[in-house]
């Protein structure tokens, strides 16, 4: 059993596995000659272009495992929704979903009919190359995608995806357990590939109250996980004032953790049936080794009370970060340094 697969059971591994989100590319130069001429979503959907974008870090970094390159959008590409990503600014769609008929709509597409050819061949391709380290496969989780399908795209406070659940509360629930259907068939479609974690990610859940994510949210996330037949992560940003409310009844093997909070704060939260994931400051990457050095240390002393430790950063790798930096990270999990 890998390192990262003996943590999310709750067995001690030796060193403190590590992997960073966001790692499939970005900060890379091989990623960014890789992607010349290529938009975005249609290097998702080419099979052996995701597979190498997958590789590159792994292979750069050694890190204790690959995440799947693709983006939260492409499920919904994949059942017809018209999205694009536009540079410098995200996902954005041409028909946002803002009324209980467009919502009606929507939900006609059913969630088993997505091809997932492309993806498929992807994981099985990328499973094939990776050996023993694990591959985590992802979806964007429900509220995240909601938001950015209501407000048609990116947005700072998600008014309009908040105002539904309020306003329609039916549209709203019947949305949101439309595309927590259209997570789950995702997170299959890399399961039965060959994907051996999955991780649900909820980018935009900061913006939500405590009160608004248990009523509305945690159930509809909660059965885009529940019986997926894999060790599962659930991560969301500004997610502290209701961390203990993302383990969803104790589906998710593991929480991650983002850098607003400190791990062991965190592992006290979340309680000892839990591990987590985390939580390097994305911010620090910047700063010189020593700096980072030390604050590396911190984390993983921290997270030595949790059940399992990932060690991660607590959100995605910055573009202009130095790759070799990431590298020295990984060196000193696994005490190479």
């Amino acid at each position: 059993m890998s390192d990262l697969l003996r943590a999310l059971a709750g067995e001690a591994p030796e060193r403190t596995p590590v992997w960073f989100m966001r790692q499939a590319g970005r900060s890379l130069p091989e990623y960014r000659e890789l992607r010349v001429g290529t938009r975005m979503l249609d290097a998702c959907l080419t099979p052996d272009l995701a597979s190498e974008i997958t590789l590159q870090p792994v292979r750069r970094h050694k890190v204790d495992a690959a995440v799947f390159f693709s983006d939260i959008v492409i499920p919904l590409r994949l059942a017809g929704v018209e999205v694009e990503i536009e540079p410098g600014r995200g996902p954005v769609f041409a028909n946002p979903v803002r009324t209980a008929d467009d919502v009606a709509r929507i939900t006609q597409i059913d969630p088993a009919d997505l091809d997932g050819t492309a993806v498929a061949e992807a994981v099985r391709l990328t499973v094939a190359e990776l050996g023993d380290t694990p591959l985590i496969g992802f979806a964007g989780a429900p509220f995240t995608l909601a938001a950015y399908l209501i407000e048609g795209g990116p947005s700072k406070e998600h008014l309009r995806a908040r105002a539904m659940m309020h306003a329609d509360p039916e549209a709203w629930n019947a949305l949101a357990g439309w595309l927590s259907r259209i997570s789950r068939r995702f997170l299959e479609i890399q399961r039965d590939a060959g994907a051996s974690v999955v991780q649900l990610f909820d980018s935009w859940a900061g913006s939500l109250s405590t009160a608004d994510y248990r009523a509305h949210i945690a159930p509809h996330s909660k059965a885009a996980l529940e019986g997926i037949g894999l060790p599962s992560i659930h991560f969301g940003v500004g997610t502290g004032p209701f961390l203990a409310d993302m383990r969803l009844d104790g589906v998710a093997d593991a929480v991650g953790v983002d850098w607003r909070m400190p791990l062991d704060e965190a592992i006290r939260i979340v309680g000892p049936d839990t591990a987590v994931q985390g939580n390097i400051d994305p911010a620090m990457l910047q700063a010189p080794w020593p700096v980072l050095e030390a604050h590396v240390r911190d984390v993983i002393a921290r997270g030595r009370g949790a059940k399992g430790h990932i060690l991660n950063l607590g959100h995605g790798v910055p573009p202009e970060t130095d790759p070799d930096q990431l590298t020295r990270i990984v060196q000193l999990a696994h005490g190479e340094l």
